[in-house]
């Protein structure tokens, strides 16, 4: 089955067709480095590792692009509130990134450029774009060069939107600009209000780039002027992307082929961020589920759905992992190096020992287990479907169901087969418990206890359904009345029973 995916441009699933076969090229916005990472902000590198992943899997050699835009109004501003040197603060908030995205085992990138490593290149573009007349240095003497809109037909394509529809370009003095959407490629240093080191020279005077001549400038220095993916949150369709389009391709740059765009995390409604005051930093969350289960719940929902965060959505997730790695640990599953075929032991044994090198082709385990487990079809033909993972989580499952029952008919060996799907399905996700990213001592005592608990109610509700089915009625009440002695809940379902601790339990 082809892997098929939404593009934005198009508003359609499409047939993903590389430009070269056999190798993906995708370019993902980061981060602004301007504050702590709350759980709108990763959400997005989550979904796209999630991409990575599955094209690895598929066989795709990917090159991977996520930059770190380390220079920037908001940073300016926010060092300047701190009474701290910008390049401290971006350094600082970027350390804290790492931390996260370690975290809920984010996969490094191919590479991570940041924006004030680039300068030169985005001088060379902004030059290029002058001489071909979509772009103009202001009159005013500020030192401002903008991209002129109007100068390109195309520009509102990608969103869909006629220029005269469009609001003004809010990124820079409106006095020198030709047309109030024309928006900046490059600011003029202003030496009353901003320090000196923030400022690079340039045909122009001094001054630093505008936000989307960035991107655009990296994206072409590692993936080429065409490539396969950019992708993104849903927020930067617009005016980031559409600009980045406009001025890639009034350049000569064809760009990328595909856009991908990951719907928000919201709360009360709202877009997560920090001017609404709701946002949940990644530490603070991580106090309360572990980082595999956080992931879980970013990843159990479609990438193009928009989440309404609660904790009591992410505790309820948390609780549904927990029973996955209790069946896994009952089935006796395999640790990583012993789940996949003796010859391929060699070349992961390094990276368990924490040898390996430090690239994402080699980290991703998917990548080197794709010969040798064999997923179930239909969690494949859910991930070919535009990463459908609540269908592929589905599918996981139905297989924890089935192994639970083979359990408790004595199959352990089919229990133990299904054990490696599930392992299997796991890993393609980033969520396989024996991958040496996630801790495997520490953590939360709460966690611990949970599973452990977790373990050994569903041997005793395994016991009661056997009873059940032999119509020993009273064998089945006396577990379930051994149970709620230890002030434990028991809920039948339709779909099985469920556990919870009753209120004041400790």
């Amino acid at each position: 089955m082809t892997f098929r995916l939404y593009d934005t441009a198009t508003r359609e699933v499409r047939d993903f067709v590389p430009l070269e076969e056999g190798k993906a090229g995708l370019y993902v916005c980061g981060l602004t480095v301007q504050s702590e990472p709350h759980v709108g902000h990763v959400r997005s590198a989550v979904n796209f590792d999630v991409l990575q992943r599955w094209l690895r899997h598929a066989g795709y050699e990917v090159t991977f692009i996520r930059n770190v835009t380390d220079i920037d109004d908001k940073i300016l501003v926010k060092a300047a509130e701190q009474g701290r040197p910008w390049y401290n603060l971006a350094y600082a908030m970027k350390r804290e990134l790492d931390k996260a995205y370690a975290a809920l085992n984010v996969a490094p990138p191919t590479y991570e450029p940041a924006a004030t490593g680039h300068i030169p290149e985005m001088v060379e573009l902004i030059t290029e774009l002058i001489a071909r007349g979509h772009a103009y240095a202001a009159e005013d003497g500020s030192g401002d060069v903008y991209f002129d809109v109007r100068s390109w037909p195309q520009y509102g394509e990608l969103t869909r939107q006629k220029i005269d529809d469009m609001e003004a370009a809010e990124d820079a003095d409106p006095r020198g600009k030709r047309d109030p959407r024309d928006f900046a490629l490059w600011k003029g240093w202003k030496k009353e209000s901003e320090p000196e080191t923030a400022a690079w020279p340039s045909p122009w005077g001094p001054g630093r780039p505008g936000w989307h001549i960035e991107c655009s400038a990296m994206a072409s220095k590692y993936l080429g002027t065409a490539f396969d993916i950019h992708g993104g949150g849903v927020d930067l369709r617009f005016p980031h992307h559409e600009n980045e389009q406009a001025q890639s391709r009034a350049a000569g740059h064809p760009f990328a082929s595909y856009w991908m765009h990951n719907a928000w995390i919201t709360t009360a409604g709202e877009k997560m961020s920090k001017s609404l005051g709701n946002s949940l930093l990644i530490p603070e969350v991580l106090k309360r589920v572990r980082g595999i289960e956080l992931r879980y719940y970013l990843v159990a929902a479609h990438y193009r759905s928009h989440v309404e965060f609660s904790f009591e959505a992410l505790d309820e997730v948390a609780v549904g992992f927990r029973r996955i790695e209790s069946f896994l640990e009952r089935a006796g599953s395999p640790q990583l190096e012993r789940a996949v075929s003796p010859q391929l032991e060699g070349a992961i044994s390094p990276q368990l020992n924490g040898k390996g090198p430090d690239s994402a082709s080699d980290t991703s385990l998917s990548q080197q287990l794709n010969e040798n487990v064999q997923l179930p079809q239909g969690f494949v033909e859910a991930m070919n479907d535009d990463l459908g993972t609540p269908a592929a989580v589905a599918v996981m499952y139905d297989a924890v169901r089935e192994g639970n029952r083979m359990l408790g008919a004595g199959d352990t060996d089919g229990a133990r087969r299904l054990a490696s799907d599930v392992l299997a399905m796991l890993d393609v996700l980033g969520l396989n418990p024996h991958d040496p990213a996630w801790p495997t001592t520490g953590g939360s005592n709460d966690h611990q206890l949970t599973q452990a608990v977790d373990v050994l109610v569903a041997g005793l509700l395994e016991q009661r359904a056997r009873a059940r089915a032999n119509k020993d009625f009273a064998a089945a009440d006396a577990i379930r009345e051994q149970i709620l002695a230890a002030g434990i809940e028991i809920e039948d379902t339709p779909t099985g029973p469920k556990w919870s601790l009753e209120a004041g339990t400790t």
